[in-house]
């Protein structure tokens, strides 16, 4: 039968599925470049500034993407994205996009290529989840495969990262769970019992 010749044969094992497949890659916007950032990415943080966005200090293990517009010897940043990384976990801020009236550019398109551009960093640098505050781009998170979470799975080290929501990554083929790693600290002080003194109970005389 021709639909036969698509089967699987039996035992066959599917394709692996890259540790990176965006849900849609998004088309480059026309006459902009992507371009990771040397450290300390004080380029980044100069543009954070002007728009009024919080970044985090400079800290070993960070990276960076800019966006840029213009001729090589009069090249303009328009949009940056940073990587916080602890451990295997990260955290994304930004992206950050700035264009003047007129310029003829989709700003929700540039900050799309921007996290393009930075996610096979993060694949390539041992970051297993990966977290972002939403910022109005939704739609541009579910792209690349993030998913709405509790802000209760934020870990430690990005507590009290300003803004509200939260979307989250998870590298591989893991499914996503808000069981903590096993072995972790929140895990451990998790499955501890509580050491409470039971209630003596006497033997009855009646």
């Amino acid at each position: 039968m021709a639909g036969s010749k698509t089967r699987r044969a039996a035992g066959e094992r599917a394709p692996a599925v890259p540790p990176f497949a965006p849900l849609a890659s998004p088309p480059a916007p026309e006459g902009v470049v992507f371009e990771p950032l040397t450290e300390p990415a004080d380029e980044a943080r100069r543009l954070f500034s002007y728009v009024g966005a919080w970044a985090p200090p400079p800290a070993p293990g960070e990276a960076a993407w800019g966006a840029w517009v213009g001729r090589e010897t009069d090249r303009k940043m328009i949009g940056a994205l940073l990587l916080e990384k602890k451990g295997a976990a990260g955290m994304l801020h930004g992206p950050v996009v700035v264009l003047t009236a007129g310029a003829g550019r989709n700003p929700i398109e540039v900050a799309a290529g921007l996290v393009a551009a930075l996610m096979p960093h993060v694949t390539g640098s041992g970051v297993e989840t990966l977290f972002a505050r939403p910022q109005g781009l939704d739609r541009v998170w579910v792209r690349f495969g993030f998913i709405p979470v509790p802000e209760a799975d934020l870990p430690r080290a990005f507590k009290g990262r300003p803004g509200s929501g939260l979307f989250a990554w998870r590298g591989g083929t893991a499914l996503w769970s808000t069981r903590k790693p096993p072995g972790s600290e929140e895990d451990v002080r998790e499955r501890e019992p509580e050491l409470s003194p039971r209630p003596h109970r006497g033997r009855g005389t009646g």
